[in-house]
């Protein structure tokens, strides 16, 4: 079960947050949480995703949390406005809004790629709102230009529209020239970010505001905001993700307060390659704030 909030975010952009938890057995509000005064978690997906990648994520941790996740700007069911802003300052400020709106702060943001920078620079700007931090497979260095170009040729090479679900789960997952060996999860990653057109299936975002959101990062390196970061913070890479083990490690030392962990057999989406490893990753960390 999933409880929609709306969230205005800056510039009066309209946002989808949602509630993963399931409601409490007894209580005078039928929408209340199972845990109303637990602390606040925000879970913040990467470029392109939406918040239901994250479902199994909060539910796990709603035993003890409020787990919220949220629709970017430009992402899910959140608004995505032709002309809008897709700077990183419009990015934090959306939410730095959604944690005040939904009352989580101080929350433990945990962020998956793009939305991983999001939450160190927000963490940097307003340490109150943040008490930890959970960093999935993001770089804190710059890509360049050619990195920009190779999304932009990735973009133009998809088959849409897929037929069905099926040939997006196949395309992804198997065909698709960035696919290295089958992989599965990985398509079913991409499944999730499809809906039903009259030619057939279709992203529900825009690849040009996709590559508006990605230019305005890729070009610049991320360190001196990482180490302006004061909470607890983990940084976790998969493996073979995208994330190599010495960046890792060197973010971790930058980081006043980091700590590394590595999942095996695991790609840059790991919270779907290996959902077990991850969860226990970061659920450790979580006790260890929790016992604070």
């Amino acid at each position: 079960m999933a409880r929609r909030i709306d969230v205005t975010g800056a510039d009066g952009v309209r946002l989808a947050a949602w509630e993963f938890g399931d409601p409490a057995k007894a209580g005078p509000d039928p929408g209340e949480t199972a845990v109303p005064d637990a602390p606040g978690v925000l879970l913040l997906h990467g470029l392109m995703g939406r918040a239901s990648h994250w479902a199994s994520t909060a539910r796990r941790l709603s035993a003890r949390h409020r787990a919220v996740a949220l629709d970017q700007r430009g992402h899910g069911r959140s608004e995505k406005p032709p002309e809008g802003a897709f700077t990183r300052d419009a990015y934090v400020d959306d939410v730095e809004a959604a944690l005040e709106q939904l009352g989580l702060g101080p929350a433990v943001l945990i962020g998956h790629a793009m939305g991983a920078l999001t939450a160190w620079q927000l963490a940097a700007k307003r340490p109150d709102l943040v008490r930890g931090l959970v960093i999935c497979d993001m770089r804190a260095s710059a890509l360049g230009g050619a990195s920009q170009r190779e999304w932009a040729e990735w973009f133009a090479s998809w088959p849409v529209p897929f037929a069905t679900l099926a040939d997006v789960r196949k395309w992804f997952g198997e065909d698709d020239p960035w696919v290295e060996r089958p992989n599965p999860s990985r398509g079913e990653f991409y499944a999730e970010v499809m809906a039903e057109s009259p030619d057939g299936w279709r992203p529900v975002f825009d690849p040009d505001q996709m590559l508006r959101s990605r230019e305005t990062w890729v070009y610049d390196a991320h360190w001196e905001e990482l180490a302006q970061v004061r909470c607890p913070a983990l940084v976790v890479r998969g493996l073979d993700g995208e994330l190599g083990r010495a960046e890792a490690q060197e973010m971790v030392r930058v980081l006043p307060r980091g700590q590394y962990a590595e999942v095996a057999d695991a790609g840059h989406l790991v919270h779907y390659d290996q959902p077990e490893a991850w969860l226990a990753a970061i659920e450790r960390f979580l006790d260890s704030l929790d016992g604070e």
